[in-house]
């Protein structure tokens, strides 16, 4: 990106540009991008010995291009959220969510009619493979909607009221690994997310420890009035 030129005889100010005046990433948050500008403004404000009122004019038109663009992609991209249909394939093992992170025993009818008590470890994956009485199953991990995997992470729905997402606090996800306590940030909110590193599927041959992202959805507003009075509460109480 390219931004208007600086005087008559500067060249135009480009991203990279502003972004080396400042001595800042191409990642840099906002807060980075203001920080960055005070340690830089102090050496060349006008109003101090030395300064240079040229550097500083051209730090704060360089602070305000990066601050008014639209800075680094960090969102993160969010599996949708939908139901997959269970197959009757004797040859697939449908294994839930908490029993992939978990481990677990389940029932599973073979192609031949046999009914089999399945011991699984924790950390299988979708396309894995499982031999049980004989054979070689395939590995299906389905979500139910508020509960899913994508590759090595676990995505969860917790549905807020909708004054916490609003103003903020502490609460408890209720997951896999058991309750987890979250603060609901205005950026979280904002966002709808917040990731807890190394809580998804745990490391198992050659997958990788994977994460918890928690998608934070506001309460319906057709929710019974003594839903969201017991849910203000309970928030209360882990914020006090």
């Amino acid at each position: 990106m390219t931004f208007a030129a600086m005087s008559g005889t500067d060249q135009p100010l480009t991203t990279r540009r502003a972004r080396e005046m400042l001595g800042v990433g191409a990642a840099a948050s906002p807060g980075e991008l203001r920080r960055a500008f005070r340690n830089r403004a102090k050496a060349v404000h006008p109003d101090r010995a030395g300064g240079d009122a040229e550097a500083f004019r051209r730090l704060v038109q360089a602070y305000e291009a990066l601050r008014s663009g639209p800075g680094p992609d960090t969102s993160i991209r969010q599996p949708p959220s939908v139901q997959t249909r269970r197959t009757a394939d004797a040859a697939t093992l449908n294994v839930s969510p908490t029993l992939a992170v978990q481990g677990g025993v389940l029932e599973h009818v073979m192609g031949d009619g046999r009914r089999l008590r399945i011991t699984v470890p924790a950390g299988l994956r979708s396309g894995d493979r499982l031999r049980a009485g004989g054979e070689l199953l395939s590995v299906a991990v389905r979500g139910d909607g508020r509960l899913i995997v994508r590759g090595d992470d676990l995505w969860v729905t917790a549905v807020l009221d909708r004054a916490l997402m609003n103003q903020g606090g502490r609460t408890q996800v209720e997951t896999p690994l058991g309750p987890r306590d979250i603060w609901i940030t205005q950026k979280a909110a904002a966002r709808g997310l917040i990731r807890l590193a190394g809580e998804g599927l745990p490391a198992r041959g050659r997958h990788r420890q994977g994460d918890m992202f928690i998608r934070l959805q506001a309460a319906s507003d057709t929710a019974s009035s003594a839903a969201r009075t017991l849910l203000r509460r309970f928030a209360a109480a882990w914020a006090a």
